[in-house]
């Protein structure tokens, strides 16, 4: 499993393969929930869950709950007739085993470790 995690305040994003221990803490995290970087390989920040997809490419939407695959009908914002809607297999907004990448977004940087130092 990948962790993808972007700064917006230095614009810059950065991946990271997480381990099994890492994978574990992951497991049954939803979008919007927010972790220490610390717990998942990653001091110094504090992450919020914003996306993913699963191992066949299939994105993640937040207003879906568990972690199942189904088939929604979604507007097209891009496209020349007005209102066109297509079919769009999506995957639910719970991070299980499947799960090939997460993306997440820095929302502190500098979290307090133990010895109450600023990283």
């Amino acid at each position: 499993m990948k962790l993808v995690y972007s700064d917006r305040k230095g614009g810059t994003s950065k991946q990271v393969e997480l381990d099994e221990s890492a994978k574990a803490m992951m497991i049954n995290r939803k979008i919007g929930e927010t972790l220490e970087g610390s717990t998942i390989g990653v001091p110094g920040v504090k992450l919020k869950i914003t996306g993913g997809s699963d191992s066949s490419g299939f994105p993640m939407v937040g207003n879906i709950e568990g972690s199942r695959k189904l088939s929604m009908l979604k507007t097209l914002k891009n496209s020349g007739s007005k209102g066109e809607k297509r079919r769009q297999t999506v995957v639910g907004n719970t991070i299980n085993a499947n799960t090939a990448q997460v993306s997440a977004v820095v929302v502190e940087e500098g979290v307090e470790t133990e010895e109450g130092k600023k990283e």
